[in-house]
């Protein structure tokens, strides 16, 4: 009879042992597999809802990505040369600015206003009506496509008519409202559940804060042409303008890592290495328990002419065994926690819609899966020392008169 063959018959035999150890490996490895998919998660996410917008190079007038309130000087001009670089596809104009919205007879609110130059459905989804590149929009003087929770707190949809006030700072006169028409209502990459932000040309956006024709923005999103790649394309707009900062989305995600995620990764470092532990000392005592129950038959088969490699290769299998189908019950099991915890961190206020802690990669499945076979491995190690060292004739002599 095989080792593996042993093994079985001995789970089988010990079947509440074996149903405990199962269930606390489960448990133990679903945390730990939670705890893999949140080391990288939110970087993950994060990258994914970068490369969504559709550029993936972005250039700033600040010192750092999030500052992104510095206008680059010279936008306008600055975009028509990056246009004809070779590297490039599109490029696209940005700004923001504070404004207030308000319905026929109801009161005003406060929202982000986004100019943009890119109209098309890259930065957002269109949940109804049109966007604003279509025929419809264009003919209108100052056409909207408001974010899903502004929609929600005016109770409007398409076609409604909204009265908009832009509040530029530095400007201390009172800007005339403009008449703005809502032609779609989307789901914007970056905002909250509770953003109310809404977007429009950029023309429209520069008539709403006074400042008609060119202006400078506050954001330069480039996409590179596939051939070029996004690193090529970012070394060759820092020659272009070497006083602004050029990032590809792959800088943008490092240096995030290096400064907003690093928390995370220290967390699941930290929780990882606690479940380990766990997991090691539940299936290590488990056997070392079932050893000691079991030494007399463990003698009389080594008296039967058994090996101490069988007997260790035995032990390992019951060890492999337990952490094995533990493990396998791990994988839906901490899928499942995930989502749970998944969307009791995303009520932190602030995050996009769109960004998630717990993101599934075939690297975190790869580490779950090493890590429990080294536990497999590491909890077998002491009940194998106890049955090498074991007296046989002392042990079946004790076994008999006991």
């Amino acid at each position: 009879m095989t080792s593996l063959a042993l093994a079985w018959r001995t789970a089988q035999r010990y079947r509440a042992r074996t149903v405990l150890a199962i269930i606390g490996v489960a448990v133990i490895g679903a945390l730990l597999f939670d705890m893999l998919m949140l080391s990288r998660g939110l970087l993950l996410s994060f990258a994914d809802l970068l490369s969504s917008a559709g550029f993936d190079v972005r250039v700033v007038g600040s010192l750092s990505v999030p500052s992104l309130r510095l206008p680059i000087t010279g936008s306008t001009s600055l975009a028509d040369d990056i246009r004809r670089l070779p590297e490039v596809e599109r490029v696209a104009l940005i700004r923001l600015e504070s404004a207030t919205v308000r319905i026929a007879g109801g009161p005003l609110r406060n929202i982000t206003l986004v100019g943009t130059t890119d109209v098309g459905e890259d930065a957002w989804t269109l949940v109804k009506g049109v966007n604003l590149k279509s025929a419809g929009a264009q003919a209108d003087r100052c056409a909207l496509v408001i974010a899903q929770p502004l929609a929600s707190a005016l109770a409007i949809g398409p076609d409604a008519r909204l009265t908009l006030n832009a509040r530029p700072p530095g400007v201390v006169s009172v800007l005339p409202p403009m008449d703005c028409r809502v032609v779609g209502i989307a789901e914007f990459a970056f905002a909250s559940t509770d953003d109310e932000t809404a977007a429009t040309t950029m023309d429209a956006f520069q008539e709403a804060i006074g400042q008609p024709g060119a202006a400078d923005a506050d954001l330069v999103l480039v996409a590179s042409r596939q051939e070029a790649g996004p690193t090529a394309t970012a070394q060759a707009i820092a020659k272009l303008r070497p006083d602004l900062r050029v990032f590809s989305n792959e800088d943008v995600v490092a240096q995030f890592n290096r400064n907003g995620f690093a928390y995370f990764q220290q967390i699941s470092f930290v929780l990882s290495s606690l479940t380990m532990v766990f997991a090691f000392l539940l299936v290590a005592t488990l056997l070392t328990v079932s050893i000691n129950q079991r030494l007399g038959e463990i003698a009389a088969l080594r008296a039967l002419g058994i090996g101490r490699g069988r007997i260790a290769a035995m032990l390992l299998w019951e060890s492999a065994l337990l952490v094995g189908t533990g493990g396998l019950l791990a994988l839906p099991l901490g899928a499942a926690l995930s989502v749970g915890l998944d969307r009791i961190l995303r009520q932190m206020p602030g995050l996009p819609e769109r960004l998630h802690f717990f993101v599934f990669e075939p690297r975190a499945l790869v580490i779950h899966i090493v890590l429990l076979l080294f536990t497999a491995v590491a909890a077998a190690a002491y009940p194998i020392w106890l049955t090498a060292r074991l007296p046989i004739a002392a042990t079946l002599r004790r076994e008999v008169v006991g």
